[in-house]
């Protein structure tokens, strides 16, 4: 049966998150008429994430209600590429989101920059510890893109959110209270920031005491009533403990939802499809150039969508398999680091410290936010010396409580059952008085950690599922054992009954079991040239100019620092040179 062919559009976008959002916004206000494709349902605050509906624990945060479904496409796994890769057949270590809002419907709202040395990270390393200090298997590279070309767009994607926080560098000038090791930024954040919970009160007062710097995390959980540029608003915080894996009931929560679609809905040229499922890119006899997308709708029928701009929006894994699925750039081959596409996988390496106290200390674990808390930055990226420690990398360390959910939030003390009348009694003695500082830690790429398609297993429409090849490595476990070790210091002023410290050894395998972060990035990087990345400084392709790239999936190697902040900036960074630049010329931006 023959492909359905729809009218042509001028662009269509591929996925329906932030990335698909804020692209959509800025192509319709240039006059183009926009269409979005989305492959999960269509779903918005009401009545979606309506309370109580929504703080269902069991729904959402047990049975992923919020995530793609496994059963009709997954990713296969293994360690290296001797081994045989088996489908991620449960969600565990990380989660895809699906439907509209994507993963920003479902995120804590965590809400960073990264340095500028994080974005030239291959050079900074070289220049400051010499070239040999590097690993001969580490691939990192500098991104293309520098920190000050970044901040305006930074900027704008933070007042759209409305970012609850505090500057700590404000055009080179230290900003009392705010994060001294950012870099800088021509305006504080939008809204101040949330107010602390008791755990982040004790955590910064300890943190003061050993002579660090804390300052409250940058959270898009707004901290008052806000009006954001595109005229959305949002209301305060409630702090119920339902973010990560939910969607907001109290539109607090910036979201793809309450910040940018209403708006986008009132404009006549944007048009968005659900229960899309793109398949390919299509591209014409020369394979330089993209003629639009084929997908599957909800009926099953496969249908033709003729575009003269494609816009790639998808989780960073779908975005490299679709990638690799329409044959636009050359896949990577990791026995001769030739290639590009699915180069530089990369993950996070987290780690933390439980904290057991005293029946008298009652830190009332359910009053919490996404990302409001307490965060110090000292041994983060480059701000302290790696040369005695012989690793690359850093961690952020933060008491963040996001909530005291009773199944997934609970925390007992090492050794107690899992189950039965000692962990009930554990669980009752712990509920109140038990909290964790968490370290977010970076993870390095390397020549064997990367993504190609699958040879065996399949999708439900026929497609080679996306490979994953991945493992820990030495370098990234030595940082987190001693960045946790220093969150330990911290506990231990803290003056808890117990302190336990979580993190990985030496030898660890990746287990995709336990939940890690969905912070997963690389396969489609940027970078300076198209033998190195698969999208230049724009996001554009090197291969097929009409095509552009967005979201983690460009990242060379992942920083300490939850992506979205970063992601957010790139797109508008993008869409600037899509609508300066691209439209009064299309074609390449960058000479190849």
């Amino acid at each position: 049966m023959a492909a359905i062919k729809k009218k042509p559009v001028d662009a269509v976008l591929v996925g329906f998150g932030w990335t698909g959002a804020i692209m959509a916004m800025e192509l319709t206000e240039a006059g183009l008429d926009v269409l979005a494709l989305e492959r999960g349902p269509a779903r918005d605050t009401s009545p979606d994430f309506a309370y109580p509906r929504i703080a269902d624990e069991l729904t959402y945060g047990i049975r992923y209600g919020l995530m793609q479904n496994l059963a009709t496409e997954t990713v296969t796994v293994r360690h290296t590429a001797r081994d045989e890769a088996l489908p991620y057949r449960q969600l565990g270590s990380f989660l895809l989101g699906n439907g509209v809002g994507g993963a920003g419907a479902h995120w804590n709202g965590m809400h960073w920059r990264a340095t500028a040395s994080d974005l030239l990270l291959r050079s900074h390393y070289e220049q400051r510890y010499g070239k040999r200090f590097i690993p001969e298997d580490m691939t990192i590279q500098d991104w293309g893109i520098t920190y000050d070309e970044l901040e305006p767009f930074y900027d704008k994607f933070e007042y759209v959110c409305g970012v609850s926080g505090k500057a700590g560098n404000l055009g080179g000038l230290p900003g009392a209270g705010g994060n001294p090791f950012e870099s800088p930024r021509k305006r504080d954040y939008p809204l101040p920031p949330l107010k602390d919970n008791l755990p982040a009160a004790l955590f910064a007062q300890a943190a003061r005491s050993l002579g660090f710097k804390p300052f409250p995390s940058p959270s898009s959980n707004a901290s008052q009533a806000y009006t954001n540029p595109y005229g959305m608003q949002l209301g305060a915080c409630n702090f119920c403990g339902y973010c990560e894996r939910f969607g907001c009931y109290m539109y607090s929560k910036a979201s793809p939802q309450t910040t940018i679609i209403p708006a986008l809905r009132k404009k006549p040229n944007f048009e968005l499809r659900t229960q899309a499922h793109v398949t390919r890119v299509n591209l014409d006899s020369s394979g330089k150039k993209a003629t639009g997308v084929t997908y599957i709708d909800a009926m099953g029928r496969e249908v033709e969508q003729p575009a003269d701009l494609v816009v790639l929006c998808a989780y960073q894994m779908h975005n490299v398999r679709l990638l690799l699925l329409s044959k636009i750039g050359r896949p990577y081959d990791p026995q001769t680091g030739q290639g590009t596409v699915g180069k530089n996988y990369a993950y996070q390496m987290n780690g933390g410290v439980s904290l057991f106290f005293d029946k008298n200390v009652y830190l009332n674990p359910f009053a919490g936010s996404g990302a409001g808390g307490q965060a110090i930055d000292e041994f983060n990226g480059d701000n302290f010396d790696h040369g005695p420690l012989g690793f690359i990398g850093g961690a952020y360390t933060a008491a963040n409580i996001t909530g005291g959910r009773p199944i997934q939030q609970a925390m007992v003390p090492p050794g107690t059952p899992s189950w039965g009348a000692q962990w009930k009694s554990a669980l009752k003695e712990s509920y109140l008085h038990s909290m964790t500082i968490g370290t977010e830690g970076s993870v390095m790429s390397y020549r064997d950690n990367f993504l190609d398609l699958d040879p065996t297993y399949r999708d439900a429409y026929g497609q080679p599922l996306l490979r994953m090849t991945f493992n820990w490595k030495s370098n990234d476990i030595r940082m987190s054992q001693y960045t946790t070790g220093r969150a330990a210091e911290i506990g231990r002023a803290m003056k808890p009954k117990q302190l336990v410290i979580n993190t990985k050894k030496i030898g660890d395998p990746y287990d995709v079991r336990p939940y890690q972060t969905t912070h997963t990035t690389g396969g489609a990087i940027m970078g300076e040239r198209p033998d190195s990345s698969v999208v230049n400084k724009y996001l554009q392709s090197w291969d097929v100019p009409n095509v552009f790239v967005l979201g983690a999936s460009a990242f060379p190697q992942n920083f300490s620092y939850n992506p979205t902040g970063t992601v957010g900036a790139l797109a508008y960074w993008a869409a600037h040179a899509i609508r300066t630049r691209y439209l009064k010329n299309p074609g390449a931006l960058l000479a190849v």
